[in-house]
């Protein structure tokens, strides 16, 4: 099944998340460090605006004119040149804040592209895919630990987090990734020759093909699930900076794993063994239970982060984090067998991207909104973050959580058929 396709596949996906790894989990702290703490939520809000945008890119270009792995690298090599001025402007918050934009105008787009791309060369999706994707994982990891043992030799005694160097690392990743793209298995356009209108730019051909009760009822869901997921990704690593490094707390894991980054990625480390049992475990559970299951994880999570914060107890943290191979894989990753298990080849890289949007998109860049109003309102200057106020924000999302995933619990019915070779 791993064959030497699958190892160009692997690389992709490896490179892939490297690069995203490398500025999205410390952008935060980055920003509280240069001044700008309440505006600490607008980058993973342009990176939806970005997501919502991808679909109607893939749509047109993708599945239309050019083969995928060269819309790929062109798109990472773009974003690479616009990530080297992001730091120049931390005097600008404006100017800061729209250059991560046009980054993410350039980067979201991708993750539909590697995904469909993947898709397009590879057989038994439920085998194969999840054995690609896990090298995504591992480039995440890769990206942590990079910060925190290999840049922390060079930002003084300030933590890595702080200083823009994960900014300059996102950018020569993505250099590298455009050119390597190049090389990649070719994948032509799926629907070239057919007329370009407005409903399949927007993904809505593929709507209308995948549709059934079941897929609408999917569909919401993710939308509504990602509203209380965008905190974790917003604030989890402005929260396990103030809850662990900044409180000193004593641990053998925290003296191994010296900064957030770091720490954070061991979230990844679980994400790796569950990705490796995903094939297993789809046979045997179907998209339903996968869902729920990962649903129920973040619940877990939040309350883990929500009642571990006022004595900053440091087991619960780290098991919130730990509980992200089951968050992630069992959510986003079974979401996306799914979709691609009721496309067509024509409509892949639109459902792929509609997928995108309504998830990383639209879901959460409401998240995203709600998130910084909750963080504003509780925490007020990150400056003077106080423990106990973190739980009352954790709690939020907790309970969000739990609404949705008793609706789909209630309402969701698995249709589609699975593998057994």
């Amino acid at each position: 099944m791993f064959n030497a396709t699958s190892a160009r596949l692997g690389a992709m996906m490896f490179l892939q998340f490297f690069v995203w790894g490398s500025w999205y989990v410390t952008i935060g702290n980055y920003m509280v460090a240069q001044g700008m703490a309440d505006l600490a939520h607008w980058p993973y809000t342009v990176s939806p605006i970005a997501a919502i945008i991808a679909p109607f890119f893939l749509g047109l270009v993708a599945d239309r004119f050019f083969a995928a792995e060269k819309v790929l690298g062109t798109l990472h090599i773009l974003g690479g040149l616009i990530m080297f001025a992001v730091p120049q402007t931390t005097g600008t918050p404006s100017l800061f804040i729209l250059l991560l934009l046009l980054y993410n105008m350039c980067y979201m787009p991708t993750l539909g592209l590697s995904n469909s791309l993947a898709f397009h060369n590879i057989e038994n999706q439920e085998r194969q895919f999840p054995m690609i994707r896990v090298f995504g994982t591992i480039g995440w990891i890769a990206a942590g630990l990079f910060i925190g043992f290999v840049l922390g030799q060079f930002s003084g005694e300030e933590l890595p987090d702080r200083t823009p160097l994960p900014l300059f690392t996102t950018a020569i990743a993505s250099l590298v990734l455009g050119a390597y793209s190049f090389t990649l298995p070719p994948t032509p356009p799926p629907a070239a020759g057919q007329a370009v209108t407005f409903q399949s730019i927007a993904g809505v051909d593929a709507f209308r093909l995948l549709g059934s009760r079941s897929f609408y009822i999917f569909i919401g869901c993710s939308f509504l699930i990602c509203i209380p997921l965008a905190a974790y990704f917003s604030f989890a690593p402005i929260f396990v900076a103030n809850a662990v490094y900044d409180q000193g707390v004593s641990n053998a894991l925290v003296d191994v794993l010296p900064n957030p980054s770091s720490l954070m990625s061991i979230g990844q480390m679980s994400e790796i063994a569950f990705m490796l049992l995903m094939p297993l475990l789809f046979m045997r559970l179907g998209v339903k239970w996968m869902l729920t299951i990962g649903m129920g994880a973040w619940i877990l999570r939040y309350a883990l982060f929500a009642f571990g914060a006022p004595d900053a107890m440091f087991w619960m943290v780290a098991v919130g984090i730990l509980l992200h191979g089951i968050c992630y894989d069992f959510f986003f990753v079974t979401g996306q067998i799914y979709v691609d298990k009721k496309s067509t080849p024509a409509v892949r890289g639109q459902a792929q991207g509609f997928l995108v949007l309504v998830t990383y998109g639209l879901g959460m860049f409401v998240g995203a909104q709600i998130a910084g109003a909750l963080f504003n309102r509780f925490l007020g200057d990150a400056s003077v973050l106080t423990l106990e106020r973190w739980q009352d924000f954790w709690l939020v999302p907790a309970g969000f959580a739990l609404l949705v995933l008793v609706l789909f619990m209630m309402t969701f019915k698995d249709d589609v058929e699975r593998s057994s070779d």
